[in-house]
């Protein structure tokens, strides 16, 4: 009994100690968990093909996986590049010219007291909402280190992911204390709900910066190009994201005296461009994973706060990841039907 206890003892001593460790290890190296994410998104987006090139065709393995990180970096690298191009002289703008946007929203201010006799803004709080904008800039900037960082924390995790990927497989479904066929069906649902948000999010903002880019065509605001570029944006937000593009584009219009553009906009941007995000995330998203879009939506939404910019894609399958694993639950232990056989006593 007492070598029974001595070892039981040791056990909860080393499981504790590993325990510590892990978190220890998970709180310090947190800042990188979007690289991991990233990582593990585009493995699982590659894996089917890398493995029909290495193991059918029998490709060598590092080349191959660097030939994937190449093309990757160009795919991201891209539309990352011509972005900063477009958005990097306006951000210029709001540094440099925090009176000239206070005197905007004064103007914009003054044409609805004019209309409904409610002052919206003063010079003073003008001021203070220009400068709390040009102030965000900064640190949205110094955030850009972390991100480059978690970039090549992304190609790091892939490249190993790749190599190790079948091997990774194998001990994962080991230690995943479940049946055979619910260990699968969890790779199966990872495997959908990844490729769908991974590839159904940028398409919605395609189509969302497409959709605006009409609406600008149409009303000749100058600058549409960048406009449509910015709503493609921001569409990765649910419902509000694409507002902080068209609001300011509205108050600026209306303080520049040009009514019927702004007039026109904000039609245009309330009931097309906003019920774009209806239909496009209800419908690109739910079909391909078979998921309600509330889990989409509210998904999205915790997964910012959780993992950051890689929450898009991560946060509707923690959600998904919560329902299915009641579900496997069920079937694992069969604790509905365990009550079923429970017959009620007789009188």
């Amino acid at each position: 009994m007492k070598d029974i206890f001595n070892n039981r003892l040791r056990q909860v001593i080393l499981l504790s100690l590993i325990f510590t460790l892990v978190i220890l290890l998970a709180t310090s190296l947190y800042a990188f968990l979007p690289g991991l994410l990233g990582g593990i998104t585009l493995f699982i987006l590659t894996r089917k093909f890398y493995y029909s090139l290495t193991v059918k065709r029998k490709w060598r393995k590092s080349v191959t996986a660097v030939l994937f990180i190449l093309v990757c970096i160009l795919l991201i690298a891209v539309p990352v590049y011509f972005s900063v191009i477009l958005i990097s002289p306006k951000i210029s703008l709001l540094l440099n010219y925090q009176t000239e946007i206070a005197k905007t929203l004064e103007d914009f201010s003054n044409k609805i007291e004019s209309i409904t006799t409610v002052k919206l803004f003063t010079m003073d709080n003008a001021q203070s909402v220009a400068k709390a904008i040009s102030g965000y800039i900064p640190s949205l900037v110094n955030n850009t280190v972390t991100l480059l960082t978690n970039f090549c924390m992304m190609f790091f995790f892939l490249y190993y992911f790749l190599i190790s990927g079948l091997d990774i497989e194998k001990g994962l479904a080991k230690i995943i204390p479940l049946k055979e066929s619910n260990i699968q069906q969890l790779a199966e649902e990872t495997i959908v709900m990844v490729r769908a948000n991974a590839l159904g999010i940028p398409l919605i903002s395609i189509i969302h910066g497409a959709v605006a880019a009409i609406g600008f065509l149409i009303l000749g605001i100058k600058g549409w190009v960048l406009y449509s570029c910015l709503t493609a944006v921001f569409a990765f937000f649910p419902f509000v994201g694409i507002m902080v593009v068209w609001v300011p584009l509205v108050i600026y219009l209306y303080s520049t005296g040009q009514n019927y553009a702004a007039t026109g906009l904000a039609i245009y941007s309330s009931l097309v461009t906003g019920n774009v995000d209806v239909f496009t995330r209800f419908g690109v998203l739910k079909k391909p994973a078979g998921v309600h879009p509330l889990i989409t939506v509210f998904g999205v939404l915790l997964g910012l706060k959780l993992f950051g910019f890689m929450g898009l894609i991560f946060g509707p399958l923690l959600i998904s990841y919560v329902i299915l694993l009641i579900k496997i639950y069920l079937n694992e232990f069969g604790f509905f039907s365990d009550l079923s056989k429970i017959k009620p006593a007789s009188n």
